[in-house]
């Protein structure tokens, strides 16, 4: 087999090293050698035009929809909604190096993060670099969300031609999850662009059959893994089945890579989970989500089994006891889509269906279709190796997202680069085919419909768009139609322009996602909110943490005073402490970890540390009070100062302690 993947080592940019030595020899010594850095400089000013392997239009257009995309994921970066628990992390990462390996929540590095840091060292170095703001911590996943665009069209060029790769980058760029996953800082931004690489290098290793690439897809793997742990291993058996059925290489060969590749995804998933679990406990953070502090059980009992209802181990793991945790459980109330439960048209309806699902029902069809149009052809055939990948990752993800124990929102973003590959490769195919063939005409002409009802029917009438958005978009399905029809009819075909007819078509089933991307920015929403959802809701999401991380200023200044390293409160659960070190950079010590109910620090540490006037201020839980000895302790013997209704159901006491 050719390697159509070999001109994209160097993508028409940049000359391969011996160019100018074999030019010098074929024009009889002119020293063309010595021109290349100049040549270059003129290649990088010119680093809009298409190589000469694509048309004209292609790098144009990509580096527009990139550029929209990224304004859209920065809109209003200075002051997005964050996960104040991943980012007050960060900041204490940022200010020490011992903090940023293990990925400690507190600046004194007592607890670390209940997920891998890895995702989260990004966010440190450029905390680190530029200095904890806001926008400093959002900043990686709006480059990341750019990068996932160019490597997509990079991957679907490759099997399909840039047309289709044009049109797979439009879908990412217009998809409402994406945005709104792009804009915060939770890890699976960097997910979605590792695996995508990981996608890159697997197809390209399928056509040139060569090991290294593949062991390069392993390595994407395994660092996706250190960004979101399991979930990174679940496109693994789509990426090996690809490799497997479509290399060229004998069986025994592709057996042994693929082997091989297993063997450094193992390697490098769990490189930093062993390092961790051979450091004695001591020496180092508690693992949170833990009572054995053991990083293979915070990865694979507390992130893993647990996640998709398996409570094996679960003695293990610390159970809730989180205040705010408790009252949503108790009460039903959590914001976001965690109370939406398992099924299998979770991802089709509702909050989540208006996230991601627009395309999903004409994707998967094109997979169907495609995979049966491609079923005779010989082992090697890139669409279908195309079909094989992006198929698995979409089957695989949608059982793991629909039937798991609960799906926070932007999770769903990473089935986008499967729904936006398959969509395109499958309207591509059917373009190609339209004069040739009834079935793709027939399907051509089903796609733009469905995709254009089905947008509208996941719009909720409350919507301020829907009175003017869906009879738009039922005008322009209808133009689009007719235009389609009218350019395959032998007579018309020469009257009508195709391009304008599939430009068309294209538009009217991209603009419902398109315009709900532009309202999602409009408004601010960010990675745990949904389109078009409620006021109430957005206040949970976005409003009420962005007026709470406006004080920051303020905040921080109540204790300039105090000095540097000084335990300033001991706060229940490393999520209320991970707030007001966002805020502050300083010391809060956190009880029990993110749940609450991790085992550090014990009691008797708490109580040395009172004795030893290290510490004299507690804030704790009196409404829901929780059965904590810990908690106990401190409202049984220390003198309440003040109380503090925190607005969720949750009401907090002040206690100040004083030497036994």
């Amino acid at each position: 087999m050719s390697d159509p993947g070999g001109g994209l080592e160097d993508d028409g940019v940049e000359d391969s090293p011996n160019s100018g030595v074999s030019t010098y020899v074929a024009k009889g010594g002119e020293d063309v050698a010595a021109r290349a850095p100049r040549s270059r400089y003129r290649r990088a000013l010119t680093f809009w035009r298409s190589p000469s392997d694509q048309p004209w239009w292609a790098r144009p257009t990509l580096l527009a929809i990139t550029t929209l995309a990224t304004l859209s994921y920065a809109w209003g970066i200075s002051n997005f909604a964050l996960e104040p628990f991943y980012a007050g992390a960060v900041r204490s990462m940022g200010a020490n190096w011992k903090d940023f390996f293990y990925g400690a929540v507190d600046p004194a590095g007592t607890v670390t993060l209940d997920k891998l840091p890895g995702a989260f060292w990004v966010q440190a170095l450029f905390v680190r670099v530029f200095g904890f703001h806001f926008w400093s911590v959002a900043l990686p996943q709006v480059i990341a969300g750019a990068l996932t665009i160019l490597v997509l069209y990079r991957v679907v060029r490759l099997i399909a031609g840039p047309g289709a790769a044009f049109v797979a980058a439009l879908i990412v760029a217009a998809s409402p999850i994406t945005a709104l996953l792009n804009r915060g800082n939770v890890s699976d931004s960097m997910l979605v662009l590792l695996t995508v690489l990981a996608a890159d290098a697997t197809l390209r290793a399928t056509i040139s059959g060569r090991r290294r690439t593949l062991l390069l897809a392993a390595l994407w793997v395994g660092l996706a893994f250190q960004t979101k742990m399991v979930q990174a291993w679940v496109i693994v058996p789509a990426l090996l089945a690809t490799y497997l059925v479509a290399s060229p290489q004998d069986l025994r060969r592709r057996v042994r890579d693929a082997l091989a590749a297993a063997v450094v995804i193992v390697i490098v998933s769990l490189s930093w989970i062993t390092v961790v679990a051979l450091i004695p406990g001591h020496d180092r953070p508690f693992v949170d989500g833990t009572t054995d502090n053991s990083p293979f059980v915070q990865v694979f009992v507390y992130n893993g089994w647990a996640r998709v209802g398996v409570h094996l181990g679960v003695g293990e793991t610390s159970l809730t006891e989180q205040p705010f945790e408790r009252v949503a459980i108790d009460e039903g109330t959590f914001f976001g889509t965690r109370r939406i439960g398992a099924s299998f048209n979770r991802l089709l309806v509702g909050p989540l269906g208006r996230d991601d699902a627009w395309l999903l029902p004409v994707s998967a069809l094109s997979g169907i279709a495609l995979l049966m149009e491609r079923r005779k052809r010989p082992p090697g055939d890139l669409i279908r190796a195309g079909v094989i990948l992006w198929g698995g990752w979409l089957v695989i993800l949608w059982a793991f997202f629909s039937f798991g124990e609960y799906v926070n929102s932007y999770y769903t973003a990473a089935l986008t680069p499967a729904v936006a590959a398959l969509g395109a490769m499958g309207l591509g195919a059917c373009w190609r085919h339209r004069t040739a063939s009834v079935l793709a005409r027939v399907l051509l002409l089903f796609a733009v419909p469905l995709t254009t009802l089905y947008a509208a029917l996941l719009i909720p009438n409350r919507a301020n768009v829907a009175t003017w958005l869906l009879p738009v978009a039922g005008v322009l399905c209808a133009i689009a139609e007719g235009a389609l029809f009218l350019s395959m009819v032998p007579r018309w075909r020469e009257r009508v322009n195709g391009a304008v007819a599939i430009a068309l078509a294209a538009a009217s089933m991209l603009l419902v996602p398109a315009v709900t991307t532009g309202v999602v920015v409009a408004q601010g929403l960010g990675f745990f909110s949904t389109p078009y959802q409620s006021a109430s809701v957005t206040y949970g999401t976005t409003t009420g943490p962005e007026i709470f991380q406006s004080g920051g200023a303020k905040f921080s200044a109540l204790f300039d005073q105090v000095p540097a390293g000084h335990i300033l409160q001991v706060v229940d659960s490393s999520y209320v402490a991970a707030s007001l070190i966002m805020l502050s950079g300083r010391e809060f010590l956190p009880i029990g970890g993110l749940t609450g109910s991790n085992p550090t620090p014990s009691l008797r540490t708490l109580q040395r540390l009172v004795d030893t006037g290290q510490v004299n201020l507690f804030l704790v839980p009196i409404d829901p009070g929780g059965s904590d000895p810990r908690i106990l302790w401190v409202r049984a013997h220390c003198a309440m100062v003040s109380t503090y209704p925190e607005g969720r159901g949750v009401t907090f006491g002040v206690y100040s302690c004083v030497p036994s």
